[in-house]
């Protein structure tokens, strides 16, 4: 195309697809270069190109003339993504936006509408287009009608609220990132003679760190208390029933034992039942973190793993855009239109109908709002669920069910408390049942509800005693974070973005300070937080963190300048690196002592099943490279396992139910961990190796694993 056009600047290629396909009234054309492709098209005579990004095409990283690998610096630079490692696949569509944007002479910027995707637009049009401004469009669906709208109201100018707080967030994460990362590493690499490990933290990462090791030490803190439980098993109406002593906990065994003996031989009568209705009103709709948390409860979804496919749905047309703040859905997305949309799948139909001969369609919204985007929905283009991965499926699902369910009724539920007395001793046997499922019936499969229907009964009826049980038991610790409730955390505490909370946490797991689906921090991120913690605190200052999160916000507003926040931010983190290096050779000695550690905390497997006095550890060998399991007492016992090759191996702390010998997980890049017993000759390891294994089998071995 020689002719000059105004070219369409995307994010995606999915992104790019749709929106050339809702533009075009005639002849598409797709042109192909380097592997990568963009569309041209003519709309209301008019010639136009819309080409793509993959994301971040240019990135800062730090000015090359400079010498050594010091702290702090600040001299730095955008850099095209692909001059970094690992980002090679994004050179042929710099090329091809770098060649087909010769032939513009007005842009328009279509990239997502927040922070990151104005950041990406801008920079192309900065870097590749010469340009400074171009028009925007706005939209939080990739259907064709939202598109046109978009396109036919974009702004003339773009949002640069948005772009300058993006701007503003990655000059200081990076920042803070490279020059905390230099200055982790160098302390310990000049306390180590010259053997080191990458260290590093940055300014959310590490306030976020310090909350999940304070919930650790919490933990190890805790001392349980023993305590004493009554239970009455009584039968009503040939149904057995167990009721619990009024007080919960008995702090003393002779008390506890002392009730037992009162209440043996004793007939217990009925001296009050208490109903009670309430309401349950339908839960608000998904927000980004709302959303990972319900989609790693239900599926064990990472929160990275959520967004990513959630991002493939929104790529596809099916649901809006899934990086949002909001609680609410506002009208303008035409509810009716959506439901009706929604009723031609099968699974929804009945739902759909019911809300339909509603008066009112008003959704049960949440507090949290968000200037560009409302809450996560589904839009009318409705999946072909054929074509849907089984994860694709899980979700949608999960975002349709919520949909609904936010215009349905509230639940009313009844709860029964039958207060029974046994020779002066009161225990209380309690009910629950629905009485109208209201929105329950539309979100059944991600509840899990308790239900427990009580007989009837009257005061003054007699009912025999089956059995009284005494157990002993202990409190319980509070409960670590799951990766749900860690981002919810963050949100509650303006730590990070939705945007950026679930990287920070997968970048946590990356560097190994933390494991396990039930948040654990590893003595590497224990040893890492507490000498930040003593000798520079301020890193790990919440309070710091969001005071640059609020300066961010008024850079958003147009209350502050970009450079001033940025300016300040240097100023401070001067500060922070001069005290550091005052103290540079204690925090050094600290980190490496932790990271020996931490080393050999990682290779523990478990004890040696043959000597018994032994115990089993990962030893790489240095003749052959390759991984296996060995035992500590060597030579003396030469026990040894084979591990997979290539992989991340980590120790489950657990026995295998078979065989009795240490579990293992083991991890390979791009494909999903699996756990497995060292034990070659396990007799649950039958059928691996086999070439032939019916699928049925498969699944059996897995899921014992």
């Amino acid at each position: 195309m020689s002719t000059k056009c105004t070219v369409i600047i995307t994010e995606k290629p999915d992104a790019s697809k749709k929106i050339a396909e809702a533009l075009s009234q005639g002849k598409l054309e797709k042109k192909e270069k380097r592997e990568a492709f963009w569309y041209e098209l003519t709309r209301d005579g008019k010639k136009y190109i819309v080409t793509c990004a993959v994301g971040h095409l240019f990135v800062l990283d730090t000015v090359k003339n400079r010498s050594g690998w010091t702290y702090p610096v600040f001299d730095v630079e955008w850099v095209p993504t692909y001059t970094k490692k690992g980002s090679g696949f994004v050179q042929k569509y710099f090329e091809n936006i770098q060649e087909v944007v010769k032939n513009g002479d007005n842009f328009i910027v279509a990239t997502d509408y927040d922070i990151e995707g104005s950041v990406i637009g801008y920079n192309v049009l900065k870097f590749l287009c010469n340009r400074d401004d171009a028009k925007r469009m706005k939209f939080s669906t990739l259907t064709k009608e939202e598109i046109i709208e978009s396109f036919a109201n974009a702004s003339t100018h773009l949002d640069f609220g948005q772009v300058e707080a993006g701007l503003t967030r990655h000059y200081l994460d990076f920042y803070w990132g490279i020059n905390l990362t230099r200055a982790l590493t160098l302390a310990m690499k000049n306390v180590a003679q010259g053997r080191f490990t990458v260290l590093s933290t940055g300014r959310v990462q590490g306030p976020t760190l310090k909350i999940l090791l304070d919930k650790e030490l919490e933990i190890r803190k805790f001392k349980p208390i023993l305590f004493w439980q009554l239970e009455l098993h009584v039968k009503m109406d040939g149904m057995e029933v167990i009721a619990i002593y009024e007080e919960d906990k008995i702090w003393k065994k002779e008390e506890a034992d002392k009730i037992l003996e009162e209440c043996r031989d004793k007939d217990a009568t009925v001296e009050d039942i208490k109903k009670r209705e309430y309401k349950q009103p339908p839960p608000v709709p998904f927000n980004t973190t709302d959303l990972q948390a319900e989609a790693y409860a239900q599926f064990k979804f990472t929160p990275t793993q959520t967004m990513s496919i959630a991002e493939s749905l929104y790529q596809a047309g099916i649901i809006s855009y899934p990086r949002s703040s909001s609680q609410k859905l506002p009208p303008v997305i035409n509810y009716e239109k959506i439901l009706k949309a929604l009723a031609t799948l099968k699974s929804y139909g009945n739902f759909v109908n019911e809300l339909l001969s509603k008066t009112r369609l008003v959704p049960n919204e949440g507090k949290r709002e968000d200037p560009a985007h409302p809450a996560v929905y589904p839009t009318f283009e409705v999946a072909d669920l054929k074509k849907l991965t089984a994860q694709q499926k899980k979700l949608y699902d999960l975002i349709v069910r919520r949909f609904l369910s936010v215009f349905a009724d509230d639940a009313i539920r009844e709860s029964m408390n039958v207060i029974l007395d046994v020779n002066g001793h009161k225990f209380i046997a309690i009910g629950k049942r629905t009485i109208k499922a209201g929105w329950t019936k539309i979100y059944k499969p991600y509840l899990a509800y308790e239900e427990q229907v009580l007989p009837k009964l009257k005061i003054g009826q007699v009912l025999k005693i089956l059995k009284l049980d005494q157990l002993a038991k202990e409190t319980q610790p509070p409960g670590r974070y799951s990766q749900g409730s860690i981002l919810k955390e963050m949100e509650e505490r303006n730590l990070g973005t939705r945007a950026t909370r679930a990287e920070i946490l997968k970048t946590l797991y990356d560097r190994r300070y933390i494991i396990g689906q039930s948040i654990r921090v590893t003595k590497l991120g224990e040893v890492v937080t507490k000498a930040l913690y003593e000798y520079a605190p301020r890193i790990l200052s919440e309070e710091l963190t969001n005071k640059f999160e609020e300066e961010m916000d008024q850079v958003f507003n147009g209350k502050k300048r970009k450079e001033e926040v940025i300016e300040e931010a240097k100023t401070t983190l001067v500060e922070i690196l001069e005290d550091f290096k005052k103290k540079e050779k204690n925090i050094g000695k600290k980190l490496l002592e932790g990271l020996i550690e931490s080393r050999k905390e990682e290779r523990k497997v478990g004890p040696c099943p043959n000597c018994k006095t032994g115990e089993l550890r990962i030893i790489v060998s240095k003749k052959t490279r390759k991984a296996f399991v060995g035992c500590s007492n060597y030579p003396n016992c030469k026990t040894s396992f084979p591990l997979p090759q290539f992989a991340l191996i980590v120790p489950l702390g657990k026995l295998c139910e078979t065989c009795h010998h240490p579990m293992i997980q083991v991890v390979r890049k791009g494909r999903r961990p699996f756990r497995m017993c060292i034990n070659h000759k396990c007799s649950s390891k039958a059928g691996w190796g086999k070439r032939k294994i019916s699928v049925s089998k498969f699944k059996a071995i897995r899921k014992n694993y």
